[in-house]
């Protein structure tokens, strides 16, 4: 089958992309290995799973005609809420016919006597494709431990990032969590209430922060409306892309008497906004521990153990550089009498067996094992794939030291290959939604470019990709977050090389400079003129 564009993957910035490139009268097709739009919000519906982002901010807002005719319940929105409006916005644009379900990219390769892409799937059909999109996303790819005798365990095992569409009852089990990041914070609370014993292995403490949720109101849900103009302009004129309130200033610049008030206001608020309650927190290390020093307290007023709330408080890495996790009721469900907490780095998980899990030594009898063990985060969907570019140089050999591209969008050697929402990019530390329609507009002028001058093919140039790998990098050394390790460095993954894989500059300073490239004609990139014009675009 020949098209124009193939698109990989059918979350947000999958979907946003099939939008504009049909808008622009290109043949489209979009394939997506789930049986449903969603991306990450199709594959995790584990109990509790919730969006961190506030509802009203984590939505599209290029159609105020779309906001209109959906409604969002809640402060924070349910995974199964924000797949249900994705599936919205598909049936509402008509885009549904143009994808392809229950299908996975295998390999993709490219030929440099026609400048067009073979993309070939586990259907056995194959695309002869021009421009070849992945969306494939940041947190697609589940980490799944290889315990010994993990084929012994007579019970289930479940894991977060794949849980089953059927609904999974505990109801009288004993069940064992293995990992206390997001995915794991957000279902233990929800797990305990129904398992009759749950017994929780965390390996690394994590700060968490109130989510604070509660149900929108009817006026909430009018001034979001009527000020759609208005918050559209501040969601493009602040770094994270969403509106909330800024720091003007820093943690050493207010008496310790404010400095209290402030962290105990922007904690009662609930959410990220903790975060910015100044604007040094994620630079200066003394600040940064101001903060957390307070974390601890409120985790330490929340568990009625001073052992367990030790084992659960983070010393050794600074607040918020590992991903933030918000939760509720996460640190009250350690003072429930049958909730466990095991040390994993104490008593480190030996194996699995018929019987449950040997962790320390010991033997934990359970019937069903959850494994909350995050992600192959930001470059593993892609890496999936084989893909093969110019002079058939592999993907997987370029990338073998860490993610190299132009603007997080080109990459050398891989012509008319896109990248959106993937590594060296804002990326997930920024609002999605936001950003995919940022990427998504500036890859679909670029088409339109290439088709009004002729032009067959675009790549990165080699100089221009070095120096926007190492501003990334130098970027992300000017703040804390490389001093944890995180998935944002690769860390989770043993032998995955450890570089900071996303763009720490905020979007507007993203924004600025993919403008000035483009505005450059797009300098940076290397493009390939044709002989034989091709057809306009709408």
């Amino acid at each position: 089958m020949k098209v124009d564009a193939i698109i990989v993957g059918a979350g947000f910035a999958g979907i946003y992309m099939l939008h504009r490139l049909k808008e622009k009268g290109l043949s489209v097709k979009l394939i997506e290995m789930g049986k449903d739009v969603g991306g990450v919000w199709y594959w995790n519906r584990y109990p509790g799973v919730r969006c961190d982002v506030e509802s009203l901010e984590y939505q599209f807002d290029f159609s105020e005609e779309l906001r209109r005719e959906w409604r969002w319940p809640e402060r924070y929105s349910r995974g199964q809420v924000i797949q249900r409006y994705l599936s919205f916005v598909t049936d509402r644009l008509n885009l549904r016919s143009s994808i392809a379900f229950e299908t996975r990219v295998e390999a993709a390769a490219y030929d440099d006597e026609t400048k067009r892409w073979t993309v070939k799937t586990d259907k056995g059909g194959s695309f002869d494709t021009q421009f070849l999109i992945l969306a494939t996303g940041p947190l697609t790819t589940p980490s799944v431990p290889k315990f010994a005798g993990m084929d012994e365990f007579k019970g289930h095992i479940y894991h977060t990032a794949r849980w089953p569409e059927h609904t999974v009852d505990f109801s009288g089990r004993n069940v064992a969590v293995i990992g206390t990041g997001s995915s794991g914070i957000q279902a233990i609370p929800v797990i305990a209430q129904e398992a009759k014993t749950l017994t929780v292995f965390q390996r690394t403490p994590h700060y968490s922060m109130p989510v604070t949720n509660r149900v929108l109101s009817d006026e909430e849900i009018a001034q979001s409306l009527d000020s759609y103009e208005e918050d559209r302009k501040i969601r493009r004129a602040v770094p994270g892309g969403m509106k909330m309130p800024l720091p003007q200033k820093g943690v050493f610049d207010v008496t310790p008497e404010e400095r209290e008030s402030e962290f105990q206001r922007r904690w009662t608020m609930g959410g990220f906004p903790f975060l910015t309650a100044f604007n040094d927190v994620m630079m200066n290390p003394e600040a940064n521990e101001e903060a957390a020093k307070f974390v601890r307290k409120r985790i330490r007023d929340k568990v009625k153990d001073p052992k367990i709330a030790n084992i659960l408080i983070p010393t050794d890495y600074p607040l918020g550089t590992k991903r933030p996790v918000l939760d509720t009721n996460y640190y009250e469900t350690f003072n429930e009498p049958h909730v466990k907490l095991v040390d994993a780095r104490a008593n480190p998980i030996e194996c699995f067996n018929a019987q449950g899990i040997v962790a320390g030594g010991k033997t934990y009898p359970v019937d069903d094992i959850v494994l909350a063990t995050g992600f192959d985060a930001v470059t593993g969907a892609v890496l999936n794939i084989d893909i093969t570019g110019r002079d058939s140089l592999r993907l997987r050999d370029v990338w073998t030291a860490g993610p190299a591209n132009f603007l997080g969008i080109g990459i050398a050697g891989f012509p008319n290959l896109f990248l959106v929402d993937g590594p060296c990019s804002p990326s997930a530390l920024s609002n999605v939604p936001i950003a995919v329609q940022q990427q998504g507009d500036w890859i679909v002028d670029c088409i339109a470019y290439l088709h009004e001058n002729d032009i067959a093919a675009i790549d990165a140039d080699e100089e221009a990709q070095d120096e926007w790998v190492k501003h990334v990098a130098e970027l992300a050394n000017r703040t804390l977050y490389p001093r944890a390790n995180s998935w944002y460095l690769g860390a989770n993954i043993p032998g995955k090389p450890r570089v900071f894989m996303l763009y720490t500059g905020g979007l507007i300073r993203y924004r600025e400079r993919c403008d000035a490239v483009a505005a450059a004609g797009y300098a940076g990139f290397r493009l390939e003129s044709i002989k034989e014009p091709v057809k306009e675009l709408n």
